[in-house]
């Protein structure tokens, strides 16, 4: 793998900042919501369940039969063939306005909550505030045609602010949660593990574990100096639930491309997302990137991060959601601990020949290290990204975006393929999304040390010099994992190679408190300093065997 890297300048459109702040905002405290299964999809139904006539082109409802992906494919690609046309702006004034903690007083009534299937319930989102966009919903079993989930103002718990308010069916949602009785115990007892709400935006959670970042379904021009574009998913057909696995299509829609999606979703230890998509671009896309995830990293373990960086000045000693990139290609893996504080965005390529899955992980599982009592960092998931398919030639790029505000996600991760994204041209899609906790994990191979903490100082603490040089900087990293020699003796090679600059005097040593080992390098930069970042990387054999990943740093 190599990476280029450069700044690429503020990059974003207003709206990106907002819709990953609206992310925040729509899914705070949502985590292991109890959902009772009230609601019989086959009762007499009591609440008002209409729906806006399907546009022109649509997938049949009339058929006696589930829509499949194939229908919704056909749909995309027909609205492909014609100008992009965005909902229309129909959210009433008052809920416009609806702030922050209004938002949050709107409740799904929990007696309303609906039934998918064996172990399986659904719970719609209110349209409002950070919320705007309308999705259309439908509910399907096996063999059966699919049955319009319809808005009723009596399903929700307005709070005070829209008490006693009424909306038409067609007001739609902004988008559903899908829960799940994770112990077989207590099979009524749902929790819910999977979010689809906002742009192309879902989350997804494994047993025991909070919601952390997102991915989505698609990112376009991400990085660009026009700006990022943001498709949204408008149409959901949910269901059928078989075999503990629950199946959802999607209809995406945006200026530069349609698309439809598959996902078959199975809940656990870990959870498993796979998804199949069809694309068909409107236009030239100069970067599209697929299977992208977006998180948040303020500070870590590497001090104040980027050079130059304000130091981060809070009671807990780190805060993100994320703390690594890592990137598998046959024989190599590569750790890129994330990094905040940068003057702009930052944007870094990591070339992949093949590909063979990329991820981005919450490495660090210590409540110690987080001191959070209330967010959990230390039990947010990573997601690991699995071709089932071949994403062919091209790169993994990482984004990571300043910010100072633990409420703005601002890393994003994303295959970009090398080969030109033409008008007309279809794009299909196979892979598999699966939630990674403590590490090691069965999905990610092969079975090479991980990296753990990279942590980095002054040299002229341990290797002082007369007269003192301050800008020598000492790196510890620290690796552990069954490829380790238990042999305190071991004959360690050491690889080190840096941009710019040069490592010295590097060393490695067994850490009898964990197991693992620590390779300690000093780094003597370049004068003057480059105006973009150093890159280094490091990496451990023994008898003529990698047995660590590629530790990939930035100074």
């Amino acid at each position: 793998m190599d990476e280029p890297s450069g700044d690429d300048g503020d990059a974003r459109r207003d709206g990106d900042v907002s819709r990953r702040q609206m992310m925040r905002v729509g899914l705070a405290g949502l985590s292991g919501l109890s959902m009772p299964s009230l609601f019989d999809l086959n009762a007499d139904r009591t609440m008002a369940q209409t729906f806006p006539a399907a546009q022109p082109g649509a997938p049949s409802q009339g058929e006696g039969r589930p829509v499949t992906l194939d229908d919704v494919a056909a749909r995309a690609e027909s609205l492909a063939r014609s100008p992009y046309r965005p909902h229309d702006d129909d959210l009433p004034p008052e809920l416009k306005g609806l702030t922050y903690d209004d938002t949050q007083a709107i409740r799904f009534r929990p007696e309303a909550t609906v039934p998918l299937g064996p172990g399986f319930s659904l719970q719609p989102f209110h349209r409002g505030g950070q919320q705007p966009r309308r999705v259309d919903l439908f509910l399907q079993k096996a063999g059966q045609a699919p049955v319009p989930f319809g808005y009723d103002a009596r399903l929700f718990d307005l709070g005070p602010t829209l008490k006693d308010r009424t909306y038409p069916a067609a007001l739609g949602f902004a988008g559903f949660r899908i829960a799940h009785g994770f112990d077989p115990a207590r099979a009524d007892d749902h929790e819910e593990f999977l979010v689809f709400l906002g742009a192309s935006y879902f989350r997804l959670r494994g047993k025991g574990q909070i919601y952390g970042l997102s991915a989505r379904g698609i990112a376009v021009d991400t990085g660009a100096p026009t700006g990022e574009e943001f498709p949204d998913f408008t149409t959901f057909w949910i269901g059928p639930v078989e075999g503990g696995t629950v199946t959802v299509l999607a209809l995406l829609e945006g200026p530069s491309l349609t698309g439809a999606y598959r996902f078959r979703v199975t809940p656990g230890d870990p959870s498993t997302l796979h998804v199949t998509a069809a694309l068909f671009p409107r236009r030239a896309i100069a970067a599209l990137g697929l299977a992208p995830l977006t998180s948040m990293f303020i500070d870590g373990q590497n001090g104040p991060g980027a050079r130059g960086a304000l130091p981060f000045d809070d009671f807990r000693p780190q805060v993100h959601d994320s703390d690594g990139l890592l990137v598998q290609t046959p024989g190599d893996r590569l750790w890129r601990p994330l990094t905040n504080g940068r003057a702009a965005p930052q944007t870094s390529a990591f070339r992949a020949a093949p590909l063979e899955g990329f991820g981005l992980l919450q490495r660090e599982r210590r409540f110690s290290a987080y001191l959070d009592v209330q967010a959990r960092h230390e039990d947010r998931p990573g997601l690991w990204v699995r071709s089932e398919a071949g994403f062919g030639p091209g790169a993994v790029r990482l984004f990571e975006i300043p910010s100072r505000e633990e409420a703005t996600d601002n890393i994003v991760a994303a295959f970009v393929p090398d080969r030109k994204v033409e008008a007309g041209r279809r794009l299909d899609l196979a892979y598999s999304l699966v939630t990674v906790g403590a590490e090691p994990v069965a999905a990610i191979a092969p079975p090479l040390a991980r990296v753990v903490s990279s942590r980095v100082g002054s040299a002229e603490r341990l290797r002082p010099t007369n007269p003192p040089s301050p800008k020598r900087r000492l790196y510890a990293i620290d690796f552990e994992g069954p490829s380790l020699p238990d042999d305190p003796k071991a004959d360690i090679d050491v690889a080190l190679s840096a941009s710019a600059g040069a490592f010295v005097e590097p060393y490695a040593e067994r850490v009898p408190q964990t197991g693992g080992w620590r390779l300690y390098a000093e780094f003597r930069p370049p004068e003057p300093m480059p105006a973009g970042d150093i890159v280094l990387r490091a990496r451990l054999s023994h008898a003529g065997r990698v047995i660590t990943e590629t530790w990939d740093g930035v100074a």
